[in-house]
């Protein structure tokens, strides 16, 4: 699945639900980072607002049904994305551009982890990446740990709470943006039922 193209979110849901027909976790872990540039997709819009939260958001859309018939009591549905500390810093431009039945959703920040996410980045904004990482990275494998407790933890059971590296932590201010890019999401997505 290419997340910089939405029709191929379309395809693997689809594929999904007629091959595999049963779902009851969702992870959205992907992410494309770039600086100082403007990179386009072919559905036109700016590449790291469709990789990090259009496509997951597309895709989780359209698995919702299919994640509700799956659930049962021994069983729930979840959800889950994962994040970036630096959303504590972020603003969103909204000029510039609820899920329910016993489905439980999660905003993960699973630490920092030497990826592949600004591989688009080039010379002296790579340079600096790289360092910073180094610097704080954890483990892959902590990563994953950090990403799996908060979902898997059957005391984990509010939804819509932010776990940075494992832990509950209060997040940036960030209810009603979410709820307002959540909408303004779905407008440019076009999702109609």
């Amino acid at each position: 699945m290419d997340l910089a193209d939405l029709q191929s979110v379309k395809s693997f849901a689809n594929k999904f639900i007629n091959e595999i027909g049963e779902l009851h976790i969702l992870f959205n872990n992907a992410g494309i980072m770039i600086n100082n540039q403007v990179i386009k997709t072919k559905d036109n819009l700016e590449i790291q607002f469709q990789v990090n939260h259009l496509a997951p958001l597309l895709l989780t859309l359209l698995l919702l049904d299919t994640i509700k018939k799956s659930v049962s009591a021994e069983l729930p549905g979840k959800i889950a994305f994962t994040s970036s500390g630096t959303q504590r810093y972020g603003k969103i431009d909204f000029d510039n551009l609820n899920l329910e039945k016993d489905i439980t959703t999660f905003l993960l920040q699973p630490g920092i982890i030497q990826t592949n996410l600004g591989h688009m980045n080039s010379g002296l904004s790579n340079f600096l990446q790289n360092l910073f990482v180094k610097m704080y990275e954890i483990p892959a494998e902590q990563g994953a740990i950090n990403v799996l407790y908060p979902v898997l933890s059957p005391e984990n059971k509010e939804t819509g709470k932010y776990y940075h590296e494992g832990l509950e932590k209060e997040p940036n201010e960030i209810v009603e943006v979410m709820k307002r890019l959540w909408n303004v999401s779905e407008q440019i997505l076009k999702i109609m039922k």
